[in-house]
């Protein structure tokens, strides 16, 4: 199994501190600097989604120019080779890829009208005059030696570099954990009441 990053949403208190640290890390590198994470919110949870560098990678099955490809236990997107075309984006099943360029002004200075979009409109739908969209991932900062900067900057320790096997340690340790647990509850003798299943006396005999 490649490696990847993943949250535990139970330590994750959703300040956004992933995304702002992995955009500032690949901007200074050169990069896109739209962050490779999304912190996604439901009423109960809050947790990061990313690439899970997928080893069949459906992304780079589709992509026409082969600019992603499965190397040293990742999946690899060349920013440089992409063609924008968002085939890699639809297929991924996380919707971990987004497509993202850099708009004209920002890269000579040229102020020109362009076209503004609702915040809530879907990247695949969006574009803007003169900016040339590329597809962006995950890709674990392979660049830093420190890894990814998610991880590192995370306040509560709650994202993680995993891989097959500290995966199945992780299940075989929760496995222990739980077999532990309702093998002390049986030797204390733990029961449910037996008087749960008692009839209430009627009213004559209450009487």
């Amino acid at each position: 199994m490649n490696r990847f990053v993943i949250a535990d949403p139970g330590r994750c208190i959703g300040c956004n501190t992933c995304m702002a640290a992995c955009s500032t890390v690949h901007r200074a590198v050169g990069l896109q600097a739209h962050p490779r994470l999304t912190v996604t919110r439901t009423y109960e949870i809050t947790a990061p989604v990313q690439c899970r560098h997928c080893e069949d990678a459906p992304c780079a099955r589709v992509c026409p120019v082969d600019a992603i490809k499965l190397t040293d236990d990742q999946v690899v997107l060349n920013e440089q080779t992409c063609i924008g075309c968002k085939m890699c984006a639809i297929a991924c099943p996380f919707g971990a890829i987004t497509p993202s360029g850099t708009p004209i002004s920002g890269v000579a200075g040229i102020k020109i009208g362009q076209p503004t979009e609702s915040a809530a409109l879907d990247p695949l739908l969006a574009w803007s005059i003169g900016v040339r969209s590329v597809a962006v991932k995950c890709d674990l900062c392979s660049f830093q030696e420190a890894g990814p900067e998610c991880v590192r900057v995370c306040p509560t320790a709650a994202l993680h570099v995993v891989n097959g096997r500290s995966l199945d340690s992780g299940s075989a340790a929760k496995r222990l954990a739980s077999a532990t647990a309702s093998a002390t509850l049986n030797t204390v003798g733990f029961d449910a009441p037996t008087h749960a299943n008692t009839p209430a006396p009627s009213t004559e005999e209450r009487d």
